[in-house]
């Protein structure tokens, strides 16, 4: 068995043929196979890192003001096209289900006490503030380190609200309570999925599941709520990841779950390295 300098690589390529054909599924767990798969090239998919992230010099105002400029720069981009593609799906196979799910959690009050925390926690004055907090507790205590983690999160919430306000004025989908017409996608969704994703990136893989527990449990509040679909929620989530893998994106990539371009597809990898 061929050794990657101790590294174990755990890889489902889910390819979908050009021609039409059934989809085929295709998993890998020894990199000897991976590498040597016919037509494909493992050098345009998955890159090692060598480290942790490296921590920028600047981390000031100005700095993320640049930075921001470059995320918007970023967005058009065949892996961001790929999420969106995925998010439609899936809010496109939950759009059916949007009347049913609604109708039995609005009303619920035991959905209701249980999901209610998430309208606070999943704000945007929440976010931005525990952000905000993060990056000042770095600027202060000269912790480049902690700064750069705040300018993320900081930078994911200005992306994924940019994004979702475009999307709600742009769509005129009514709430489910006839409140409005800014319905899709969910506010609350987008922020919280883009806070967590840039978290996850910025911590490692072993936060992601808490991060994005959360994250789904404040994109569900909104639903007994009566302020949203589950199609809306769905779709948001989608476009917080967005915004929060394009603000982490320059950087070297700690976490597990990678979406990429392969001849003929697309694939989905899982990679774990071993200490």
């Amino acid at each position: 068995m061929m050794r990657l300098n101790n590294r174990l690589v755990l890889v489902v390529a889910l390819v979908i043929g050009a021609a039409p054909a059934p989809l085929r599924a295709q998993t890998y767990t020894d990199a000897s196979n991976f590498l040597f798969a016919p037509s494909f090239d493992f050098s345009q998919v998955i890159q090692q890192p060598a480290g942790p992230p490296p921590t920028p010099r600047h981390t000031g105002i100005k700095a993320m003001l640049k930075e921001l400029v470059v995320d918007v720069k970023n967005l058009p981009s065949r892996e961001n096209l790929m999420w969106v593609g995925i998010g439609s799906g899936l809010a496109l196979a939950a759009h059916p289900l949007d009347d049913n799910v609604n109708r039995k959690l609005v009303g619920n009050h035991t959905a209701e006490n249980v999901f209610k925390p998430g309208e606070i926690l999943g704000g945007l004055g929440t976010l931005l503030g525990s952000a905000t907090a993060v990056y000042a507790v770095g600027r202060l205590t000269d912790a480049p380190r902690v700064s750069h983690v705040g300018m993320d999160l900081i930078r994911a919430l200005a992306i994924s609200e940019g994004l979702t306000q475009a999307l709600k004025y742009t769509t005129r989908r009514e709430r489910p309570d006839h409140s409005g017409r800014n319905s899709f996608p969910s506010g609350h969704a987008a922020d919280t999925f883009a806070f967590e994703t840039a978290l996850g990136r910025q911590l490692g893989w072993r936060y992601a599941a808490p991060a994005y527990t959360f994250a789904s449990y404040v994109a569900l509040s909104r639903l007994p709520a009566n302020r949203h679909w589950l199609s809306d929620a769905v779709f948001g989530s989608a476009v917080g990841i967005i915004a929060g893998r394009t603000v982490t994106g320059h950087e070297m990539n700690q976490f597990p779950v990678t979406v990429a371009s392969i001849p003929g597809g697309a694939a989905i990898m899982f990679v774990r390295r071993s200490k």
